[in-house]
């Protein structure tokens, strides 16, 4: 949380510099820019979701020289303001072996909306650029075709806006904000899994966009066919366009993301500590710049410069940082000590007869994420619950997509399992 310290170093130097296509555009110095970005983005995403209001999401971008006006009053919506750049441009993504795919087909979506394909779906493991290439696809929709209304957000903000819709009988309303877009992307579209009520909301949403050639585009950390407690309708759908992996960057990407990023940043490092730094972070360009920024924090605190020898100071010299290669598997022991840990309950209860709402809804959700996160059977589950019959399995499924519907703290505590389980 940020506090008022924060908010006088950093947020006072935030001004607003225009609204479009539902986003509010704001802008300040190039360093403090890129530090909010970095560390309160999804502050400011939290806190945009508590305020009723047409905005959708907060943009944070660069200013372009010394004379770009600010924008205030009246003006606020001014259209001769000049355009900014957001951080997440085609411009800035590093192209590779492991991404020049789904750059070429995010590029082709951007330049002919609903035309290329459509759906575009991209899917890989967290931190690989997904988030990027949707965030490029939106300014260049926006710098090139102000016309088109572009509505970019996550399908836990789809969720939580459909909660309160429903809850707010506000329904109607929620379904003219998402179904009257030229464009619409939806970044981590595996948070819909779990979420029936929500999920076929999406389904017709996706059907009304479709139906009148607007641009959908869709990222997950899995393929359509590997969200396995999706409808099989909302799965197929997924799968009518072009469903693109991005995969881990090589050496060459991680070097020439370094070289790209201190060239955006004004950011002095040299060739060999750009070499040491690579070696460091195999497995995602956000574990590339994560070393990068904790390097630079020593550096700056320190007042000493970037240097092969303070990399390994600071990262240490037991290796590299695979986060994905060594995430321990999912296997339904983890996911009922995690259960029991979250929900306070004991392991032993988690197996046992005892039927009180706490202990139920714990094991429930418990059966529920293996079914989400390991290949057993239903019988199998049932089995390593001490239950006698899949059918039991099944109820508590259904139970707890019911209720993550409409309890949202419960919600919450259920995501937080899910988010234990996944890659880091």
């Amino acid at each position: 949380m940020a506090g008022r310290s924060t908010f006088d170093l950093w947020f006072s130097q935030l001004e607003p510099l225009r609204v479009s296509n539902d986003v509010l555009y704001l802008t300040g110095p190039n360093h403090v820019i890129a530090w909010v970005d970095r560390r309160y983005e999804d502050l400011l995403a939290r806190s945009l979701r508590q305020f009723e209001g047409r905005l959708s999401e907060i943009r944070l971008v660069q200013r372009e020289g010394p004379d770009t006006p600010a924008a205030g009053g009246a003006g606020f919506d001014d259209p001769t303001v000049s355009r900014q750049r957001n951080r997440k441009t085609f411009e800035r993504f590093v192209i590779g072996p492991g991404n020049r795919i789904a750059h070429g087909a995010a590029l082709a979506v951007a330049e002919a909306p609903g035309e290329a394909y459509n759906p575009l779906f991209l899917h890989g493991n967290p931190g690989l650029g997904k988030s990027h290439l949707l965030g490029a696809i939106a300014d260049y929709i926006d710098r090139n075709s102000p016309e088109l209304k572009i509505h970019s957000t996550t399908a836990e903000s789809f969720t939580a806006e459909f909660i309160q819709a429903v809850q707010t009988r506000g329904i109607e309303e929620f379904k003219n904000r998402y179904r009257r877009v030229d464009v619409l992307l939806i970044d981590d579209v595996q948070f819909l899994e779990g979420k029936a009520r929500t999920a076929d909301e999406f389904f017709h949403t996706f059907n009304a966009l479709h139906l009148v050639g607007s641009q959908i585009v869709l990222s997950a950390d899995r393929m359509p066919s590997e969200l396995s407690t999706l409808a099989d309708r909302l799965r197929e759908r997924f799968e009518w366009g072009l469903v693109v992996d991005i995969d881990q960057p090589d050496l060459a990407t991680r070097r020439a993301f370094l070289q790209t990023f201190a060239v955006a940043e004004e950011i002095e490092i040299s060739v060999e500590t750009t070499e040491v730094l690579a070696d460091y972070s195999l497995a995602s360009i956000r574990a590339v710049e994560g070393a990068l920024t904790r390097v630079l924090a020593r550096a700056s605190l320190g007042g000493g410069e970037l240097t092969p020898e303070l990399v390994g100071a600071v990262l240490g010299s037991s290796g590299v940082e695979k986060e994905f290669e060594e995430q321990p598997a999912v296997t339904v022991g983890r996911i009922k000590s995690l259960v029991s840990e979250l929900f306070s309950v004991s392991l032993a209860d988690l197996e046992s007869s005892n039927r009180s709402e706490r202990v139920s809804s714990a094991r429930q959700v418990a059966m529920t994420l293996t079914r989400e996160f390991t290949s057993m059977s239903l019988p199998a589950i049932a089995g390593a619950f001490g239950r006698k019959d899949h059918s039991t399995v099944i109820h508590g499924i259904n139970r707890i997509e019911s209720r993550v519907e409409t309890d949202e703290e419960f919600a919450t505590l259920v995501q937080s399992c899910r988010a234990g389980l996944r890659p880091r």
